[in-house]
């Protein structure tokens, strides 16, 4: 489980508070206004933003003071996080080894993130020979191939075209069934959160409030999910 405890996150007069907790398993869409702290819960949750106070507990144990890469969290950017001079395997592969001496075994792990994300036979082929919706299927292999049990998204599929993006999200929604793995995933659009999320959490106000069933939410939206909808 994840939880929230008494959260606060100060920049310099931006404050957001959380106080909630998620279920393992949980498909969780963060929806709000731009500038309402959905990238800065997740950066904190991840370990790149400082709280101001609270706790973050995973499974029972605080990681309020753990380093990123000691966190049981894959975050996946917009951009994709991926280098233009390594190769589609080698990018995958910093997800086991940043030294990428990788052993036949993880190779062979490699390989099999991306089939599981249907790129097979692209393995050699750099960042600027994939399309985008390529790119963003070998980062996430590589999100995959961590085998973290938190995974956060920070809209990476924004850029696709609507029926790339519906399959990106397929695929992620698949992959955590498959895996047993929480998902965060921050979206500007509602229909991402119709499409894969069992919960939403809105953050709005200077407030990340707690997660509630998605259809039921924009059933009966609250006044400020109403607000920002229109």
């Amino acid at each position: 489980m994840l939880e929230l405890d008494g959260l606060r996150i100060t920049q310099d007069d931006f404050t957001l508070r959380a106080d909630w907790s998620l279920a393992p398993g949980t498909l969780c869409a963060i929806i709000g206004p731009s500038g309402a702290g959905k990238s800065t819960l997740l950066g904190a949750l991840a370990g790149f933003v400082p709280l101001s106070a609270g706790r973050v507990l995973w499974q029972g144990r605080e990681i309020t003071a753990a380093a990123p890469s000691a966190r049981p969290v894959s975050i996946l950017f917009q951009d994709n996080n991926l280098f233009p001079h390594l190769s589609a395997s080698e990018n995958v592969a910093l997800g086991l080894r940043p030294s990428l001496r990788l052993s036949a075994d993880e190779r062979a792990q490699v390989e099999a993130a991306l089939a599981r994300v249907g790129l097979s036979g692209f393995g050699a082929r750099r960042p600027a020979q994939l399309s985008g919706g390529q790119q963003g299927r070998v980062a996430l292999a590589r999100v995959l191939l961590q085998g973290k049990p938190l995974i956060l998204l920070d809209e990476p599929f924004a850029a696709l075209g609507p029926a790339l993006r519906v399959e990106m999200l397929a695929l992620v929604a698949g992959i955590c069934r498959e895996t047993g793995a929480t998902l965060l995933m921050v979206s500007h659009d509602v229909s991402d959160a119709r499409a894969i999320a069992d919960q939403t959490v809105l953050v709005a106000d200077g407030i990340a409030h707690p997660p509630q069933a998605t259809e039921a939410l924009f059933d009966a939206p609250p006044e400020a999910l109403r607000a920002y909808l229109g």
